[in-house]
Formats: structure tokens, C-alpha cells, sequence
């Protein structure tokens, strides 16, 4: 079906590209990294007046969702720009207490949606391993990515969510934050223990419920990470000159950035295309198209900057770090094309992760 933003959500995606430009996002991203989460801080209560936290939340806990399209325009807008934090897993602790909420469990939601979505509580959400025989599967069938013991900028986030063994609980602390491919994604891994906020099969169901706007949210947030490469590589292939000519004259370098054009555009309908239908098979199928889009952007990006491409003071090194992390994110291509398969054949069946596959 064709889909064409409309004239009110292309204006909310040019004000969130305006403010972030104006936001200096670079600074900011090496500041998280450095484990200075103050300037992001601020630029989160920026966007949270914009209303991008809200657009996951039911009105009923003063939200202005579920709005999946906006959440998509919103999210490539934050790749493009690069703006650290926990931004999925706000999206996906706020569909889990949603849908805990619509099961009979509103306790956490009454105490906890209000303040996401007003963008006051930072909080981010972990799927850890519990040894329990719901690791790895929802109760309705349909597989969950592997679970990770780490929790992203659990550090930074003033609420920290953990699923383990069919429990939902606070963490009640992290341990010591891990090297990340991307320096802005802090990693670690919470505390055992903390207070208990719900048990049983409505917190599966949830969690499975979370992995579905947390797989749309990191698929648009790809798409605008790779969107960010291949116009840096662009600008770079029009100016850099080799023999007398732009490099970007050569044949080999325009058909390279041609097929990154193509892997992008091919991915942007099926982002959308989930948004509207938030179909499972769909959901899983943008993932994996923008997470391998985007890989494949970084990639050439890296190509046709060459050696300079890898020095960490130019800007494109906070964009190609976070391209690889963010396709592995909430489910590997591997994962995504599994569940795909097993939607396609029997409507949501028990497909089997690959070993690698983790929330990183």
C-alpha cells in the first residue's frame, strides 16, 4: 500500500531535525561516552517537550499513543542525529507496562508511565537470563532474542527494568559498565534482586509485546544512522580529489554509494510499512533490512573515506560505531529473518535464535 507522511508528521520530523542540529549532537555523544550524561540529559528533556516519549504511551497515563508512524519518523530523526541514551528501551519498557497494564497488571504502569512519557524518568530495560523455561519464547509462541545480562546506560537511566524468569522487577543497582563497540552504548549488568512489580504470564506476554516496539524503534533508528553515513560520504566523495578529479567522479565509488542508496530505500518502506501494519513478520523484516542497511552504509562509508575514516576526532567515527551494535540490537538479522520465516509458515511459530543472537 503506498504511504506518504503527512503534512503534519513531515512537520514534526523537520522540528525535531532543527532542534537536533542546533543540539551540537556530536559534543554530546562523546560526553556520554566519556560518562558525562548531563548534555544528553538536557537535549532529553528537549525532545520529551517535543512529545517523542509520549507517542508510546496511552493517553490514559498521559501519553498521546500509541502512535508507531510518529515513534518511526521520530526515531530515524534520532539516528540521523546520533543522540545517545536509552531511547529503544524507554520505547520498550513503556509498550511492556503498557501491555502489563491491559492484562490487569496497571500498578507499574499508574506509577511508572506518567513520568516517561513527560520524558522526567530515564529508564531502560534489560531481558537477562533466569534459567527459567519462558527464557527464550513468549507464552503466545512467538520466539524472544536471546536474553543479554547487560542493560543499556543502566548507569544513567533513573529506572532500570528487568525481565528474568517470568518476573519483572526495579534493579536495585548495576555492576561495572563494559566496553561497547560504540562507546555512547554503556553497558551493564544489573543487580540481582530488587523490588518485584509483577510475576507470571502477563510479564512474558509483555516482554514479547516490547520486543515488538523496540524492534520498530531500532529499525527506524537504524535507517537514520545510515541515512547520516551515506550523506557524510557523499559530501566527503564531492570535495576529496584524487588524480585531479572528486573522488566521487570515479565509476567505482558512485556505484558503491549507489547500492548503499538502494539498501537504504529499500529499507525505508518496510520501517514504515511495520509502523502501519505492525505486523510481527513485518516488524522482524524492517529490522533486519535497516540493521543490514545501515552496516552496509557504515562499510562504505568507511571504503571510500579511507584512513581518515578511522580516526575517532572525525565526526563519522560516532556514526559508524553505532551502525554494527544497533543491527545486532533486540534481535540479530539472523533472529529477525527466523521469525519472519516462522510467521510466514505457521503464523507466529517457535523459531530457534541463533547462539549468537543477544539484545547488545
Amino acid at each position: 500500500m503506498p504511504f506518504l507522511p503527512t503534512g503534519e508528521q513531515q512537520a514534526f520530523g523537520r522540528s525535531l531535525d532543527a532542534l537536533l542540529t542546533a543540539a551540537d549532537t556530536p559534543a554530546v555523544i562523546r560526553a556520554w561516552a566519556a560518562g558525562d550524561p548531563a548534555p544528553g540529559l538536557a537535549l532529553w528533556t528537549r525532545l520529551a517537550a517535543t512529545g517523542v516519549f509520549a507517542l508510546a504511551v496511552p493517553e490514559a497515563y498521559e501519553g498521546v499513543g500509541p502512535l508507531p508512524v510518529e515513534l518511526a519518523l521520530a526515531c530515524v530523526e534520532l539516528g540521523r542525529h546520533g543522540v545517545p541514551g536509552p531511547l529503544v528501551e524507554t520505547v520498550a519498557a513503556a509498550a511492556l507496562l503498557t501491555e502489563l497494564a491491559r492484562l490487569g497488571e496497571d500498578g507499574p504502569a499508574k506509577r511508572l508511565l506518567p513520568g516517561l512519557a513527560a520524558g522526567e524518568t530515564v529508564a531502560t530495560l534489560a531481558m537477562v537470563p533466569g534459567g527459567d523455561a519462558t527464557d527464550g519464547a513468549s507464552d503466545d509462541g512467538r520466539a524472544l532474542p536471546r536474553p543479554s545480562p547487560y542493560a543499556l546506560d543502566a548507569d544513567t537511566a533513573a529506572v532500570t527494568l528487568v525481565v528474568r524468569g517470568g518476573e519483572l522487577r526495579l534493579a536495585a543497582g548495576h555492576g561495572p559498565v563494559r566496553v561497547s563497540a560504540d562507546p555512547a552504548r554503556r553497558l551493564a549488568p544489573p543487580l540481582p534482586g530488587g523490588e518485584l512489580l509483577a510475576a507470571g504470564p502477563a510479564v512474558t506476554a509483555a516482554a514479547g509485546r516490547a520486543v515488538e516496539w523496540a524492534l520498530l524503534a531500532t529499525a527506524a533508528q537504524s535507517l537514520g544512522v545510515g541515512l547520516a553515513l551515506l550523506d557524510r560520504t557523499v559530501a566527503y566523495a564531492r570535495q576529496r580529489t584524487q588524480f585531479g578529479a572528486a573522488i566521487g567522479s570515479f565509476q567505482a565509488v558512485k556505484h558503491r554509494l549507489a547500492d548503499t542508496l538502494i539498501g537504504l530505500e529499500f529499507a525505508r518502506p518496510l520501517v514504515f510499512g511495520a509502523a502501519l501494519t505492525f505486523d510481527g513478520a513485518d516488524l522482524a523484516a524492517a529490522k533486519a533490512a535497516a540493521g543490514e542497511a545501515a552496516y552496509a552504509a557504515a562499510r562504505s562509508a568507511l571504503q571510500v573515506h579511507g584512513a581518515v575514516g578511522y580516526t575517532e576526532e572525525l565526526d563519522l567515527s560516532l556514526w559508524l560505531r553505532k551502525a554494527r551494535p544497533l543491527r545486532d540490537a533486540w534481535g540479530t538479522p539472523a533472529w529477525c529473518r527466523a521469525r519472519v520465516l516462522a510467521t510466514t509458515r505457521t503464523g507466529y511459530g517457535p523459531a530457534s535464535p541463533a547462539p549468537d543472537d543477544r539484545l547488545t
